[in-house]
């Protein structure tokens, strides 16, 4: 069938001059008119919509009917048209089929631009002549503009739920482009509660075309307005929102980061609590991308705070939630692990990411050791193979440090370290104290990791010499040791620290001896915070364990030694 054949030049112009007659003249005989007519009008519209999607571009349809803009125009004017559902339906539609894509030409990017704005007037019309027809239908003009938006977002969502039944690229026309049109007419409404539900729709819709499946101004409107609270969405399309735009996902991120750093160093239950509520663990477990992205934010931010230890406790405590998501993921729908830490080496990944829960306690000890000992080997093989190619900017080991940053993730074995390194005679120390040092100085960027493996262990003599027989000034060299000494290759007070907290938990020194040990080393050091913050954390840590009802009394009591307050 030809085109003309569907919808001639004079059918067009008959209506045309119908229209304006109408357009012109507000009396009770053109309404009735229009009743009279209106079937038919439904008629020539559906002719119209046909005549528009056969046309290979908006171009081409106006230069056939030239007269085709200016009657759609004038029909949106017309209050008695506009307010018929079918009627309504079948305008956007001949506007959807207009709207182009990827405007070819400075009238086709003209037409886009009206059709926004008449999508939009039709949405929000408060003309003189709406005003006369809810006064004679005796409707509110706020309850018929919701009528008349609720309408036409149901009618849209309709069509954008409609789906694929075959590839786009061997049809002509497809839901997916009636879908990106549908998107571009969103984007004055994307702020409105109403237009969430269509919004939702179109962001999880599965698309087939290979081309952009919606507009980047619905994509980019919608994320504004997300960011700004403007819109509540559900959580799968949040999670959709940020699969399609990954600018919103970065910024959901930061803001995380933002927030979380600071409860890591004052309350870290708060910073557990927040990432309970976060969407982002759960998107991570369903779409292996975003987790890649939400990685590749944290593995930057490290490179530059290594030693940030708030930092690594976000991160920690972000895979940790991750995990669990993961976990309850269905089977078949599960993506191999190696698929979500590519960078990471293979021998340490299932080690590092099998959490102490699910493994017998009495395989921590020969764990532990094996992953100390890999770890050990990767640093050592890779500083030998790069120290002749590295430049004078010492660039760092990537190797190295994905191994590193895995363990920054899976901190729950530094923990396990800590604990076992308490019970562990002194010529069995090395291993658990590597990984210690490791944790806080992942390469010897200025570091000195060997020199200050030395320095570790020295501090570990001290403290375990403490919860044994303190000496009269054991307190005060310990505390010398937590202040950086100048000149002098020193590792992280934190990580000293840590050997102090664990001695304090995990030995058998009752607590009152415990408490007057800490509290005398932690005060001298003006560390009192810090220790607050590892205790805080570790009494998190331990809270799975098979231990958890006589260690959380215990770390519980050496916080509140330590801040009353809190």
């Amino acid at each position: 069938m030809s085109d003309t054949e569907v919808v001639d030049v004079q059918e067009l112009g008959r209506w045309l001059h119908t229209v304006k007659t109408w357009d012109q003249t507000d009396s009770t005989k053109t309404h009735k008119d229009i009743c009279l007519h209106l079937r038919p009008m439904r008629d020539f519209l559906h002719k119209l919509q046909t005549y528009i999607n056969g046309m290979k571009s908006t171009a081409d349809a106006m230069k056939k009917l030239p007269l085709l803009g200016q009657f759609l125009g004038r029909v949106c004017w017309i209050p008695h048209i506009t307010a018929d559902g079918t009627s309504r339906a079948l305008l956007f539609q001949c506007l959807w089929g207009l709207y182009s894509e990827e405007p070819q030409n400075a009238m086709e990017a003209k037409a886009n631009q009206w059709i926004r704005k008449t999508l939009c007037r039709l949405t929000t019309d408060e003309e003189d002549t709406a005003q006369t027809l809810m006064t004679r239908l005796g409707v509110p003009p706020a309850e018929y503009h919701l009528k008349v938006l609720r309408k036409m977002l149901a009618r849209l969502q309709e069509h954008a739920e409609t789906a694929c039944t075959i590839p786009c690229d061997m049809i002509q026309s497809c839901p997916c482009d009636t879908a990106r049109a549908i998107s571009e007419a969103c984007v004055p409404l994307v702020a409105r509660p109403e237009a969430a539900s269509l919004i939702g729709a179109l962001l999880q819709r599965p698309f087939t075309s290979v081309k952009a499946p919606l507009s980047e101004d619905f994509i980019h409107a919608v994320g504004s307005a997300y960011s700004c609270r403007l819109v509540s969405l559900e959580v799968p399309a949040v999670v959709s929102l940020w699969w399609h735009s990954l600018s919103s996902l970065e910024e959901a991120v930061l803001s995380l980061m933002e927030q979380g750093l600071s409860y890591c160093h004052s309350a870290p239950h708060k910073l557990q609590q927040l990432l309970t509520d976060s969407i982002l663990p759960k998107a991570c477990a369903q779409h292996c991308s975003i987790f890649l992205v939400v990685n590749d934010i944290f593995r930057c931010a490290l490179k530059q705070k290594e030693e940030n230890y708030s930092l690594k406790c976000l991160v920690k405590t972000f895979t940790t939630h991750f995990l669990r998501e993961l976990a309850v993921q269905e089977q078949r729908k599960r993506v191999p692990l190696k698929a979500y830490f590519p960078q990471a080496p293979r021998c340490v990944l299932l080690p590092l990411l099998t959490p102490p829960s699910e493994m017998p306690e009495d395989a921590w000890r020969d764990h532990v050791k094996w992953l100390s000992g890999s770890l050990r080997r990767l640093a050592e093989q890779e500083e030998e193979e790069d120290e002749e190619a590295r430049d004078a900017t010492n660039r760092g080991l990537p190797l190295v440090f994905e191994a590193w940053f895995l363990l920054v993730g899976c901190s729950h074995w530094v923990d396990v370290a800590l604990q076992l390194l308490v019970a562990s005679k002194d010529t069995d120390c090395d291993p658990f104290l590597w990984l210690l040092t490791f944790y806080h100085h992942p390469t010897n960027r200025g570091h000195h990791r060997d020199q200050m493996q030395v320095v570790c262990r020295e501090a570990w003599g001290r403290v375990r010499g403490l919860f044994a027989a303190p000496p009269a000034d054991g307190c005060q060299i310990l505390a010398a040791l937590l202040s950086p000494q100048p000149q002098q290759p020193s590792p992280a007070p934190v990580s000293i620290l840590r050997l102090l907290l664990s001695s304090a938990v995990f030995s058998p020194l009752p607590l009152s001896g415990s408490t007057g040990i800490l509290l005398t080393v932690v005060e001298r050091s003006g560390l009192t915070d810090e220790a607050a913050c590892v205790l805080s954390s570790l009494e998190i840590s331990v809270g799975g364990g098979g231990h958890a009802h006589t260690l959380q009394p215990r770390i519980t009591a050496l916080r509140q030694a330590l801040a009353p307050s809190t």
